[in-house]
């Protein structure tokens, strides 16, 4: 019997283990692709080693039209509305988690309903104004809307990342004379600092791969940034070049890529910090 219940739990390890090997190589294919074709000369759809590496794919794509202008867009459309969601979150969370009203919950349950709103739903109505307030064709336009849809879920995650700051901390502060933005800043951000880097990280990687915001509010090509950019490589230019597609991807994540390796030390850390306020 015991030998009978070891055979199963064996069995089962290997098939969970089957299972997420193939879920596994659904992600992986993909990306190998990407890395493969970047320095394939003869790329193609087939996942396959390169018979010669090459870094001509690359150097077809860097160029100011193609990839360096519409990066600069990205990052200033992106950088500037990741840092407008984060301040106004923060903000918008303070009083959310330190301060007991009864329009507490309905508030926070409006903001989960607005996560689930779809953007193509809204789309219309936000051009018109857009139009009308002469912000559309405009970057500064653009950034507001981008921390508009990113608010919601940032000032719910920002809130209950909060909550793990214990408010003693601020009391003392208080005791001090230290004003409720005083604290805010001084104890409880850098307390909190996993949970800005995820918010940071969400919503900065949430308008880095937005396509449809950008495409309906930006008129001017100059203005485009990488995310409808990486468009023109699937038909602007007549025949699908894989390679170069594949090389300008591994730009376009590249910085990312960069921005999780820089904050990740930070998404290590915790809220365990109920000792500080014993004794």
């Amino acid at each position: 019997m015991p030998r009978t219940l070891g055979s199963r739990r064996t069995a089962h390890r290997l098939a969970a283990d089957a299972g997420l090997l193939v879920v596994a190589a659904a992600f992986a294919l993909p990306l190998a692709w990407v890395v493969l074709s970047a320095l394939d000369p003869h790329a193609g759809l087939e996942v396959k080693v390169p018979d010669g590496l090459t870094l001509d794919n690359f150097d077809a794509v860097l160029k100011p039209d193609i990839t360096y202008t519409p990066l600069l867009n990205s990052l200033i459309l992106c950088g500037g509305g990741t840092l407008l969601t984060v301040v106004c979150a923060a903000l918008a969370a303070y009083p959310l988690s330190r301060f007991r009203s009864r329009l507490n919950r309905p508030f926070l349950l409006t903001i989960l309903f607005a996560t689930c709103l779809p953007i193509t739903a809204i789309m219309v109505p936000v051009y018109a104004l857009f139009v009308r307030v002469n912000l559309i064709d405009t970057t500064q336009g653009t950034i507001f809307f981008f921390a508009a849809s990113q608010l919601p879920f940032s000032i719910w995650l920002m809130k209950n990342f909060m909550d793990g700051v214990p408010k003693e901390l601020e009391e003392a502060a208080w005791t001090d004379g230290a004003s409720s933005l005083q604290s805010l800043l001084r104890i409880v951000l850098p307390l909190m600092g996993p949970g800005v880097a995820v918010v940071t990280v969400f919503s900065f990687v949430m308008m880095w791969g937005n396509f449809f915001v950008p495409f309906m509010l930006l008129l001017t090509p100059d203005q485009m940034p990488a995310s409808v950019s990486i468009n023109d490589f699937f038909g602007n230019r007549g025949t699908v070049v894989y390679g170069q597609l594949a090389a300008f991807s591994v730009i376009y994540s590249t910085p990312v890529i960069l921005l999780y390796v820089l904050v990740a030390r930070r998404l290590g850390g915790g809220f365990a910090l109920g000792g500080a306020v014993k004794g």
